[in-house]
Parts: C-alpha cells; sequence; structure tokens
C-alpha cells in the first residue's frame, strides 16, 4: 500500500508541469522578451525528449529497475522545473526543455508497466485520474503564487520544489520497487513466451496513436467550435470546454470501480460508445446540450487509455510488456505532438464546423483497431 501511494505521489507529478507553461506563458514572455510562438518551440521540444526516453525506457528499466529510473526521471523534473525559474533566454529554456521531457516519458513508461504487471485494473484507472489531479493541480500553484505578487520563477521553484520532495521519498523506496518484481518473475517463470503476435503490434501502436489524437484535438478545439460553429461566448464556452477534462479525470475514478465487475475490453467499448453519442450530440444539438456533449465524450474517453495499458501484458506477454508499453507511449506522444497543427490545418480547409466529423473518423479509426487488435492479440491471464 505504501508503494501504491508512492505511484500516485509520483503519476500526480508528472501531471503537475503539463499545464504550467501554458497559463503563465502571458507573463512568462513579456518578462523575457519572447514572442508568442516560442512557447510552441519549447513544447517542441519537450515531445522530443518524452518520445526519446519512452523509446529507451525499456533499457533502462531493465538495467537499473522501474524504482531507480522513476526516482532519476523526477530528480530531471525538478532540475528542468528550477532551471525555468532561473532561465533567462530561449536557448536556456530549450535547454531545460529537453530534461523535462525526458523525465515525464520515463516515469511514464516505467509506472504504467509496473502498475500493469502487479495491480489491478482499478489502481490503473485511478492512477491517470491521479494525474489529471496534478494537471490540474500545476497551473493552481502557479496561479497562486502570482496571485500573492510573486514572480512566475517563485511559481517554478515551488513545483521544482514538490518534486524534489517526491524524489526524497522514491530514494528511501526503491526497495519496495524491487520486491514485487521478483515475485512476478518467480509466479510466471512457466509462462515465458518467445516474442509473438507481432502481427497486433502495429495495431496497439495506431490505437494509442489514435486515441490521443481524439483527446488532443478536443481539448485543443472544442472551445473554438463551440464559439465559432455554435455561436457561444468566449467565457461560457471555455467553462463548457473544462467539462471535457473534468470527465475524464471523474471518469478515470468511476471506471476504477466498474472496473471490478468488467473487463478492460469491456470498458474499452462502452468508453468508445460514449464517444460516438457524445460526437453526435455536439454535431447537431444546440446549445447548452452541445456544450454538455464534452461532459459525455470527456467520460467516454476516461476508461481507453488506461484499459489499453492495463491490457498489455495480457495481450502480449509479461516479458515483452515494458518493451511495448514503451513503444505505445512513443507512438501516443507522436499522436499528442503532430494533431495539433494537423488538425488546424484541416479546420481552416474544411471550417471548424465539421471537426465532430473528423473527430468520428478518428474514432472510428479506433473502434476498427480495438477489433483487429483483440483478433489477432492472444490474452494471457496473469
Amino acid at each position: 500500500m505504501l508503494l501504491l501511494i508512492l505511484i500516485y505521489l509520483a503519476f500526480i507529478s508528472l501531471g503537475l508541469p503539463d499545464g504550467v507553461l501554458g497559463s503563465v506563458w502571458p507573463v512568462m514572455r513579456l518578462e523575457l522578451g519572447l514572442p508568442l510562438a516560442s512557447a510552441g518551440l519549447l513544447g517542441a521540444a519537450g515531445s522530443i525528449g518524452t518520445v526519446a526516453s519512452a523509446l529507451l525506457s525499456y533499457r533502462l528499466i531493465n538495467r537499473f529497475g522501474t524504482g531507480k529510473v522513476t526516482l532519476v526521471s523526477v530528480l530531471m523534473t525538478s532540475l528542468a522545473l528550477f532551471g525555468y525559474s532561473i532561465s533567462s533566454t530561449l536557448p536556456s529554456l530549450l535547454l531545460c526543455a529537453i530534461p523535462l521531457g525526458l523525465g515525464a516519458g520515463s516515469v511514464d513508461s516505467a509506472l504504467n508497466n509496473y502498475v500493469a504487471l502487479h495491480y489491478e485494473a482499478r489502481h490503473m484507472n485511478w492512477l491517470h485520474s491521479f494525474w489529471g489531479l496534478g494537471a490540474t493541480a500545476g497551473p493552481a500553484v502557479m496561479g497562486l503564487v502570482l496571485s500573492l505578487q510573486l514572480s512566475y520563477r517563485a511559481g517554478y521553484r515551488t513545483l521544482a520544489a514538490l518534486q524534489m520532495l517526491l524524489v526524497l521519498a522514491l530514494l528511501a523506496s526503491i526497495p519496495l520497487f524491487e520486491r514485487p518484481a521478483k515475485q512476478v518473475a518467480h509466479s510466471h517463470e512457466s509462462c515465458k513466451t518467445k516474442r509473438t503476435r507481432h502481427k497486433a503490434l502495429p495495431f496497439a501502436l495506431l490505437g494509442f496513436f489514435l486515441y490521443c489524437a481524439l483527446e488532443v484535438s478536443t481539448g485543443l478545439w472544442a472551445v473554438s467550435y463551440l464559439v465559432e460553429v455554435k455561436g457561444l461566448a468566449a467565457t461560457r464556452a471555455a467553462l463548457y470546454g473544462s467539462l471535457f477534462f473534468f470527465g475524464i479525470t471523474s471518469g478515470r475514478m468511476i471506471s476504477g470501480f466498474v472496473s471490478m465487475r468488467l473487463s478492460n475490453t469491456k470498458l474499452i467499448y462502452i468508453g468508445l460508445a460514449l464517444c460516438l453519442f457524445a460526437l453526435a450530440f455536439l454535431f447537431i444539438s444546440p446549445l447548452p446540450f452541445a456544450g454538455y456533449s464534452l461532459l459525455m465524450l470527456g467520460l467516454g474517453c476516461a476508461p481507453v487509455f488506461p484499459s489499453m495499458i492495463h491490457e498489455t501484458p495480457r495481450r502480449f506477454s509479461i516479458e515483452d510488456s515494458q518493451r511495448i508499453i514503451g513503444l505505445q507511449m512513443a507512438s501516443a506522444y507522436v499522436g499528442s505532438t503532430i494533431t495539433p497543427p494537423l488538425f488546424g490545418v484541416l479546420g481552416s480547409a474544411v471550417g471548424l464546423q465539421w471537426m465532430p466529423l473528423m473527430q468520428l473518423c478518428i474514432l472510428l479509426l479506433l473502434f476498427l483497431c480495438m477489433v483487429t487488435l483483440s483478433r489477432l492479440a492472444k490474452v494471457h491471464t496473469l
């Protein structure tokens, strides 16, 4: 239980930096004299680091273990946030963005695989719900610091200090990570299988790419859709937009309890069905129903990502799970990175009024991907 609490805290820390840059950038860029578009460069640098660390996580965890990799990754995140607080130029900020991304990718891959192997599906859903709490808390902490008439630099130092407290806790908990790993390796010694089901792997990677494309496109463009297509005031549209993220966070809490009764696969299909109805309501319904459909869309998205991850050792094998989860995380980050500009180009070309239909195409592809993956991948009993 102590280890599980630490893992939850680690996922809160993983979410802490995610929304901070966007929330503080208007203040930060003016103080540093940087153009508005520089935030995109920082995001791209972080994404490159995240994809790289996700791809390398399999080798690093095999060599050093989950506990040590998580410890070093959170330490890198803390140092990167402190670096943001002392940087005064764009090149120095870019240098800090890279280790921030490297730390995030390793923690994500390491802990997702660890929970998939050692804990029930409910904990995977709750784990990702705690990420949502961290992503909400990060901007809140920065906003509190700024409201006290302190500099954004003090906000970044506060976040760095919070991460450093977790580093100290992880340092003391490394032996806790090693004991369950040995037990699983021993209890499943007879279940070792060679690397098969390669035909299923591309569909697993594509599934994560498509899910992130759906989630990120909604988070980025849904408010603009409500304003420009449905004619809603910007302030009210922002409130409806927040319902999407509230739906994801609360939905994962709910999914944790539902997973005690239903399998991961059923949760995925139920989530996709909710997404289908939500997109239909978003497209055809007048206000305020179109706005509330974002809450339904968030609830539908909620169980998909955690259930896909938790099912990985069962669809492939225990021995391959860390390698495949690292690849899946990399695919997810690539989807998150390229979807915003791609949707922007498509929205400019065909108009934002067709955004729900574009998302519907992504959803249908994701459904076909999940059906094919279930058919090709043999399920193992852990």
